[in-house]
């Protein structure tokens, strides 16, 4: 049984109310959300083969099923395709380790000016440039903590540093949700996943909410001991040819106090080197 796949449609069938795809609520519900058989009943199928479907016993699903179930549910682009991953693992050889090639990290040095650092898969921090080693501390950090699943749950400085940490915190677990999709066989993502379960109660809740994230762009509110409260827009680039690596580029605002702490964190920086 895939244990993974029911989860995910569970949670996914509990945020659908009826009234959201034209059924009356029926009264007092045992569990929140579509019940299986409306869920099954609005796709076109059995009740019985889509209990086999969420029990992972359906060895060869059509995309026309699965096209009807995402539908239904109304799961996003991410989703659905996480969604086939989940039906249809496709078998990967081991996964190696992640190696971030010359011109890519030239490129790093070239973006001085602003933080940029290259993130694999599981969230490793594989590669970064001066002004983001200021900023999160990478030179300082032993190998193991390279990791930014691992910093944001287990570094004690983690939730002051991010000021809208919960936000963090969902948006890492979402990001790991859909590597695990994807790489159901990556032990050492396996072993991460176990080791912040045990240790973290906020990361064992929201790993249980199936909530599963590209990542692509946004804003981070970071507060640095040295400079103060920054707030950074930043965007996750694929590069051509790495689609397990993400480049990371933070900017700040033109004219805004950010900037300007930016500057100071560079400048900072650049004497503690001295």
């Amino acid at each position: 049984m895939n244990h993974d796949l029911g989860e995910f449609l569970r949670t996914r069938r509990a945020r659908v109310r009826p009234d959201d795809v034209g059924l009356p609520a029926g009264g007092r519900r045992r569990v929140p959300g579509l019940r299986r058989e409306e869920l099954a009943m609005l796709a076109g199928v059995s009740v019985d083969y889509y209990m086999r479907l969420e029990q992972g016993r359906t060895p060869s699903v059509s995309d026309s099923v699965l096209d009807a179930v995402s539908r239904v549910l109304r799961l996003d682009e991410t989703e659905r395709s996480h969604l086939r991953n989940l039906v249809r693992p496709t078998p990967v050889k081991r996964p190696g380790p992640q190696r971030v090639r010359p011109g890519l990290r030239r490129l790093l040095d070239m973006v001085g000016d602003v933080p940029a650092f290259v993130m694999g898969r599981r969230s490793d921090v594989l590669a970064w440039n001066a002004l983001a080693g200021a900023l999160y501390g990478f030179d300082e950090a032993r190998p193991e903590d390279l990791n930014s699943s691992r910093h944001t749950f287990l570094s004690p400085e983690a939730r002051t540093f991010y000021r809208d940490w919960p936000t963090v915190a969902a948006d890492m677990v979402a990001f790991l949700r859909l590597d695990a999709g994807r790489y159901p066989d990556d032990a050492r993502l396996a072993a991460l996943v176990g080791e912040l379960a045990v240790k973290d109660e906020t990361f064992r809740k929201l790993w249980a909410q199936h909530k599963v994230m590209e990542k692509t762009h946004g804003t981070k509110l970071i507060h640095h001991p040295v400079v103060g409260d920054l707030d950074l827009d930043y965007e996750a680039l694929k590069p051509s040819g790495d689609p397990d690596l993400t480049l990371a580029v933070y900017t700040a605002r033109v004219g805004s106090p950010s900037e300007e702490r930016l500057k100071l964190l560079a400048s900072w920086s650049a004497s503690v080197d001295a």
